[in-house]
């Protein structure tokens, strides 16, 4: 089977957080976007957050044609994919309504058009069990903000074609985004795993009076978090060897992890450690607007993406590498 890669329109259902940053990249993209959600107020909501991104996008460059006056509002699930050369689903993560949702999706599309999901953690094999053609749906889980971040992480059932993932990274290399094949069926898959477990320490922290919110936001933003931008863990860990790399690192500091540092299991969600977390975040926004804090989010992201593409140059360095 071949399936489109040379996308035009595309089908977003779903326009909360994630589902409207699909529609904005897409849009900056210069594809026509139709979209559907059966919220009330659903389209101005969404209207409203792509507008809040485009500011961003007009600094990172904007395809040809590319406007938000090429979205248009589906009044059904049929109407919205019957005629998408691809389809994002973003709807809530539970796995009867995906499921149900799905079933619909795939009857209704061209036999040749991808379907994605955006889910972080539901398996592709269990939600696209009623789905007409399996072989060609996939997990395409993405970053917020959607329009922004490159990374996607693309995942198959035990149905998918191989080609259906291949088809669908590509379309996702011309959205601009980083496509990351997740090998096995693993709930979390890649990205939500670590992040989780990093969730789940600074819990703890809280939980145990160590450190506020704002200081463990800070123990990462002027730490690791600024070498993950552009080396990650491993990388920067074979440097941390010095010029024996990771072998020497590994025999140096793998001993500790034998001791008991980390928790991995979550502390409890009791009232009193959800009110200090929101406290701690509430104290970390002070008088900012989510909206503010967003476009600051943004730009900022903009300033370190573009420094890192001119530091690589200078260095000759394959981020693909």
């Amino acid at each position: 089977m071949s399936y489109i890669t040379d996308i035009k329109t595309f089908a977003a259902l779903g326009s909360g957080v994630i589902g409207s940053g699909w529609v904005a990249r897409a849009l900056a993209n210069g594809l026509d976007v139709v979209a559907w959600d059966p919220a009330p107020g659903a389209e101005a909501a969404l209207r409203e957050r792509v507008a809040n991104a485009w500011p961003a996008l007009e600094k990172q460059g904007l395809a040809a044609g590319a406007s938000p006056e090429r979205l248009r509002m589906a009044s059904t699930v049929e109407n919205c994919v019957a005629e998408a050369d691809f389809i994002q689903e973003s709807a809530p993560e539970r796995l009867t309504l995906k499921l149900e949702l799905h079933a619909t999706i795939s009857a209704a599309a061209r036999p040749d058009a991808l379907i994605a999901s955006s889910t972080s953690g539901l398996l592709p094999s269990d939600f696209y069990a009623k789905a007409s053609h399996p072989e060609r749906c996939v997990v395409g889980h993405p970053f917020n903000p959607v329009y922004l971040l490159p990374l996607v992480e693309v995942v198959g059932g035990q149905h998918t074609a191989p080609a259906a993932i291949d088809a669908a990274r590509l379309v996702y290399q011309r959205l601009g985004m980083r496509p990351l094949h997740v090998r096995k069926e693993v709930p979390g898959f890649i990205a939500d795993r670590l992040l989780e477990a990093l969730w789940r320490e600074a819990l703890h922290l809280v939980n145990d009076g160590v450190a506020t919110t704002g200081e463990i936001d800070d123990a990462i933003r002027y730490g690791a978090g600024l070498r993950w931008s552009f080396m990650g863990t491993f990388l920067t860990y074979t440097l941390a060897g010095g010029k024996s790399g990771m072998r020497h690192f590994m025999q140096q500091f793998g001993p500790a992890l034998q001791l008991p540092w980390t928790y991995l299991p979550a502390p409890a969600l009791t009232d009193q450690l959800i009110d200090d977390v929101v406290d701690g975040t509430t104290a970390q926004l002070g008088q900012h607007r989510i909206e503010a804090l967003e476009r600051y989010r943004d730009d900022a992201l903009l300033a370190v993406m573009a420094a890192l593409e001119k530091v690589r140059a200078e260095h000759g360095v394959d981020v693909d590498a």
